[in-house]
């Protein structure tokens, strides 16, 4: 992404409704709602399947189109370009980590901010919990990166 700066002043307004139509979407969807997200998890109401499935077709074809109407992105104009992530052993293991935070709480990431909107205030902890476990993670990175840099001696 560009520099603040260089964005378009309708960029943080559009990403704002956006985030109201997410929001929305998933009250209308009841996923915000973790008892749904968990009967979904038990194999016991596949609705959460069918939400997730409509997003992943609205957003393909989406990301697919517009290619063919513009190079760039119309707020940004930062190029639009695939980022390929290779199936590594942290995609696998956060991948999992993730998946247990998520059924332990019964909610992913955007649905607990969301929930927050029916009224779900308990979630809070789960909120907490999210930006703990970001926290300490990227310390974790961040202290097994200056281990693993070479050790500089001073003249």
């Amino acid at each position: 992404m560009s520099a603040d700066h260089d964005q378009h002043p309708l960029f943080m307004p559009l990403v704002f409704v956006g985030g109201l139509i997410f929001g929305f979407g998933l009250g209308f969807s009841h996923m915000a709602q973790p008892e749904i997200v968990l009967n979904f998890l038990q194999f016991e109401d596949f609705g959460l399947l069918f939400v997730m499935g409509g997003a992943a077709v609205v957003t393909g074809i989406t990301f697919f189109g517009i290619k063919l109407v513009r190079s760039t992105a119309p707020f940004t104009g930062t190029p639009y370009a695939r980022r390929l992530k290779t199936l590594d052993r942290n995609v696998v293991l956060g991948g999992g980590i993730f998946g247990v935070g998520w059924g332990l709480s019964g909610i992913c990431p955007g649905a607990a901010y969301a929930s927050l909107g029916v009224g779900n205030v308990a979630i809070l902890y789960g909120i907490a919990g999210m930006f703990l476990g970001a926290y300490v993670q990227g310390y974790w990175r961040s202290a097994r990166a200056e281990g693993d840099a070479p050790a500089s001696t001073a003249d």
